[in-house]
């Protein structure tokens, strides 16, 4: 029990706490990685519970490797038999052990954001719907959205044309998945928690056994994420979870900080620990970001503090235009460096959208120095990498149907697209999916030679006795093996290279993609399959590369570093222009503005430009209402006089206000209406929640919105 001494008090009382449910809610920094890690080895080490008996689930990867690697080092082999996992991977462990309950097989896929896209823009095609007037990246969303709160197509009760349209929609992507014994993301959820609901002997097997579940970031999870935590954790009721609901910066992906408030009602008896010392960063900075947060302190207000001392004051910075900007942070990182005072992969610089990175990459080219970029085009979306994937997943599920149309022409084997088109119908008449008919076809190829042209058949037969040898050899060939008779199969590293670098480069990625796959040699093709699919942007940054790191202020959730610049802070971009009307919106972006004060540990630089160039345009800007919150006591640089004047003098900015209670509900769904913004859209769902008519909203401009129907100035048309 030494590791208890090292805990302060409060930590103390949440790793100690007896059984039953506790909430922890954990400031940013106060070491809730420890927290769950200790809970792990006081329950095995001190209580006796066996590993076998619990469970504690994150969100990442990098989150959960971290998780495993703490709690071994604490207990040593005492911690195997742990489950620790993202939601994702522990779902998707479940249902291929639950299968047979369920309406597809347990070598399964998971498909990712482009197979999803491209599904969705199959079944509008199919449909004979018209892509502009039902946006694949809208209906996509929205299907998203349903599947968050709970619903499959059939459970969704349609009450306009418009909702009607979607659940139309919604049905047959959810077909075309599991025709191709496919799930998506957020199926893993919603399936797991089908079978929890409508397979009691599963449920009961999974609630017994799992005595202890502990849940990391619960102000991230959504509505069925609170159900799964509910059904896996109620029957022994010692669920442990930890979370921050000011650090909820996740809405447009379903989850819910409101789940923290939820688990307070539904387990009354909850014991409540708050963790406010902060390891990470000075007081300063706990100071500035404390000045931001005020006005969301709800029923629990924390005061953060540190040991650290005051630190530095934070550095706000006025620069010209974002040219000027991105100048002035490649210039103090590299004077920071040459002085010795810091390491190039002690900085990051943060920023509320994607593009707001082009400025500051070209700046960090211009001067010559090294950068990593999160959430560019990662190593699992490069073509060459997801090629192979693609094939690997084929030989795993031959029903694969977006994988086998990635690859049945790459490289080009005369596979046009009117043999493709007759492939599928042959195999609808035949009730399968076209990949197994083509497995069929190799068995037997006399019974299909007659359903082809001569032309087809002969182009499709090689293709099909490749995949059923591909398919044979995946049952028991380790995934680096069968890769590699796979790309010699069909001439894959002549294809992909050239006499370019590019070429040269495309072929190294495929040779990476070789090494990952080498170490699954024992669990298997499935387990690399399952670990590629979920993978996320921090599950790929190398804690090896010493180079400063551009991410968005999104992707920063979770990391730490010595120094911070966040950038580009004007009004319309944080808070962005679409809070502007919307109470929860603006919550939101203010958290988010949080998060990223949060990530510094010893200084933080706050920038804006003056001017920045917008689509080829340049425009002036006014700086963000967040800086003028922070006191100017706790600030230094540039900007110093005119954010004391504008506190003197500016007016204070409008924020839309939540809702009174009394609302009447003006909005339908099927209801067209038009936005001074985002022009004419359709409404598929309204309702009252919260004391505000909330409407969604199609719009045609750009896709899904949620609003706040009071605030947005909507005009019925």
């Amino acid at each position: 029990m030494d590791y208890l001494e090292t805990l302060n008090p409060s930590q103390r009382a949440a790793v100690t706490a007896p059984f039953g449910p506790v909430l922890v809610l954990a400031g940013p920094g106060s070491g809730k990685t420890r927290v769950l890690t200790y809970r792990i080895a006081y329950l095995i080490g001190v209580l006796g519970m066996r590993p076998f008996h619990i469970m504690a689930v994150t969100f990442t990867n990098k989150a959960a490797r971290e998780m495993e690697s703490r709690i071994a080092a604490v207990l040593g082999n005492q911690a195997r038999g742990v489950t620790v996992g993202t939601f994702h991977a522990v779902c998707a462990r479940i249902l291929r052990r639950e299968a047979e309950h369920l309406p597809f097989d347990a070598n399964f896929a998971i498909a990712d954001t482009d197979d999803q896209r491209r599904l969705v823009k199959s079944v509008l095609q199919e449909l004979n719907l018209d892509p502009k007037r039902h946006s694949p990246n809208a209906m996509h969303a929205a299907i998203s959205r349903l599947k968050n709160e709970g619903y499959f197509p059939e459970d969704f009760e349609p009450t306009s044309v418009g909702e009607e349209r979607v659940r139309q929609i919604f049905d047959a992507y959810q077909k075309r998945l599991l025709a191709s014994n496919l799930l998506d993301f957020d199926d893993l959820l919603l399936w797991t928690r089908y079978l929890l609901l409508h397979v009691p002997a599963a449920r009961e097997r999974y609630a017994r056994r799992f005595q202890h579940l502990l849940v990391d970031e619960f102000q991230d999870t959504n509505m069925v994420q609170y159900d799964l935590v509910r059904l896996l954790g109620g029957h022994h009721r010692n669920i442990f979870v930890v979370g921050d609901a000011d650090q909820s910066i996740y809405r447009w992906r379903g989850a819910d900080y409101r789940n923290v408030s939820r688990f307070e009602k539904d387990f009354p008896d909850a014991q409540v620990v708050m963790l406010e010392q902060n390891y990470r960063s000075t007081q300063t900075i706990l100071d500035a970001a404390m000045a931001v947060l005020a006005p969301l302190q709800g029923k629990h207000p924390k005061r953060l503090y540190t040991d650290r001392g005051r630190g530095e004051k934070i550095v706000v910075q006025r620069t010209y235009d974002d040219r000027q900007e991105a100048r002035y942070v490649v210039e103090t990182i590299a004077t920071m460096i040459a002085g010795g005072q810091a390491r190039p992969g002690d900085f990051a610089i943060m920023y509320r959208i994607n593009a707001q990175s082009r400025v500051l990459e070209e700046a960090f080219l211009r001067a010559g120095l090294p950068y990593r970029l999160v959430g560019a085009q990662r190593f699992y979306g490069r073509r060459e990498v997801k090629d192979v994937i693609a094939y690997l997943r084929l030989a795993h599920n031959p029903a694969d149907e977006p994988s086998l149309m990635r690859v049945v022409g790459v490289p080009p084997r005369g596979i046009g697209t009117k043999t493709l088109a007759t492939l599928r119908t042959v195999a609808q008449r035949a009730g399968l999916a076209p990949g197994t008919l083509l497995l069929h076809m190799a068995a037997a190829p006399a019974d299909y030679q007659s359903a082809f042209g001569a032309r087809a058949f002969k182009a499709l037969l090689p293709f099909a006795q490749q995949l059923a040898q591909w398919y044979e050899a995946s049952l028991s060939t380790p995934p680096v093996a069968l890769m590699d008779m796979i790309l010699q199969a069909v001439g894959y590293k002549a294809y992909i290279t050239d006499d370019t670098e590019e070429g040269e480069d495309r072929w190294n990625n495929v040779e990476e993609l070789r090494r990952l796959a080498a170490r699954y040699e024992d669990e298997g093709l499935g387990a690399f399959l399952e670990e590629v699919a979920l993978v996320s942007d921090q599950d790929t940054l190398k804690d090896d590369e010493d180079s400063p790191i551009l991410l968005t202020l999104h992707a920063a959730k979770g990391l730490e570093f010595r120094y911070v610049f966040i950038v580009g802070l004007v009004e319309g971009v944080l808070p962005h222009s679409r809070s502007w009307e919307d109470h929860e919106e603006m919550a939101e972006e203010r958290r988010l503005f949080y998060v990223g004060i949060t990530r510094a540990k010893d200084r933080l630089f706050l920038t804006y430009p003056e001017e920045r160039t917008w689509y080829g345009y340049s425009e002036p800007t006014e700086p963000s209402r967040f800086l003028d919150e922070i006191p100017h006591e706790l600030l230094t640089g540039n900007d110093l006089e005119r954010r004391k004047e504008a506190v003197a003098w500016a007016p204070a900015r409008w924020e839309p206000e939540p809702a009174a209670e009394k609302v009447v509900q003006r909005f339908k769904a099927g209801d067209r209406i038009r936005h001074p913004r985002w022009g004419e859209g359709m409404i598929i769902g309204s309702r009252i929640r919260d004391g505000a008519e909330v409407v969604d909203v199609v719009f045609e401009s750009v896709g899904l919105k949620r609003l706040d129907a009071a605030l947005a100035r909507l005009e019925k048309v």
